[in-house]
């Protein structure tokens, strides 16, 4: 008879156990919190790019990895004697249960946004229970009504961060009627950069990618750099609601244009290299005419 699921799950809870005790992988024993931090973001990605690849075989190993990362944290809490890995799935399962009570209680919810607005307001009420448990200041935060954007975290990448913050905005109405709105938005905070481009040094925003690094450009002073920042900012934060507006994900929709950019470019990278040249060597005009033909490649291959 093949293992259980419970089987399989404590197997691999009893293998980080040992690569994490004495006698165990001494490049496991030395990882802490801080250090395993940035393994946790590349799994999540590489996550990511198997869906985006509809690489399903790919998936199941990515999502190991990832699981992975969670059997370690755990770990590493269990020997500091702040949780374990039941603590997790307890919680996990109670969350599940809790914030779903139309599946599992007597709520009444019939559609996704009705699902995602229970949701929201279950978890303002559980934030509340957790503050009024501190007990002191706690209690008297917890009186204070909390935001409806309190719990989007800062440390994810701001394109997500961006997608949840107005996200949260508009379950409550703050949101454009149609996505012309959106539009004209883009249109303004074009021009509002435009305008900002006015006071630029001349001769005005140049390429510098050729050359010696900084050679021949411009020294733009600290606050107009700032401002400049700001608009650039403001235009990416409409790009992301135009993306939430059309059920778009901006993080997958960047990473495919990414990975489309950089297969046409190494794809004229290569037809340079049959000539024997290299991209430094070849006019704007020889690129910009190679990059046509790796568009016009892969149309025909679709």
């Amino acid at each position: 008879m093949p293992p259980t699921t419970g089987e399989r799950f404590e197997r691999a809870v009893a293998i980080m156990a040992r690569l994490r005790a004495p006698g165990g992988c001494p490049w496991d024993r030395e990882q802490t919190f801080d250090s395993i931090k940035p393994y946790t973001l590349e799994e999540t990605y590489e996550v990511l790019e198997a869906i985006d690849n509809r690489d399903w075989e790919e998936l199941s190993g990515e999502l190991g990895d990832l699981l992975l990362q969670v059997l370690f944290y755990s770990e590493m809490s269990k020997e500091q004697g702040t949780f374990t890995i039941d603590e997790v799935l307890e919680k996990l399962s109670a969350k599940l249960v809790n914030r779903h009570p139309h599946v599992f209680g007597d709520v009444q919810a019939e559609t996704a946004s009705q699902v995602v607005r229970n949701w929201e307001a279950i978890k303002a009420e559980e934030k509340k229970k957790r503050l009024e448990a501190g007990g002191g200041k706690a209690v008297k935060d917890a009186e204070v009504p909390a935001s409806i954007l309190g719990g989007v975290s800062s440390a994810m990448p701001a394109l997500l961060e961006a997608h949840k913050l107005s996200s949260r905005a508009a379950h409550v109405g703050f949101d454009w009627p149609n996505v012309e709105g959106l539009f004209n938005k883009l249109r303004e905070e074009t021009e509002e950069l435009r305008e900002q481009l006015a006071e630029f040094p001349a001769p005005g925003p140049r390429p510098h990618g050729r050359g010696v690094a900084g050679s021949g450009k411009a020294t733009v002073p600290d606050k107009l750099r700032a401002r400049l920042e700001e608009e650039v900012g403001d235009l990416f934060f409409v790009l992301v609601n135009i993306a939430r507006y059309l059920s778009l994900d901006p993080e997958s929709a960047l990473k495919k244009t990414n990975r489309k950019f950089k297969r046409r470019f190494q794809w004229m990278e290569q037809r340079l290299r049959e000539s024997g040249r290299d991209p430094e060597q070849a006019t704007m005009d020889e690129l910009e005419s190679l990059w046509q033909q790796a568009k016009q490649q892969e149309k025909s291959e679709r």
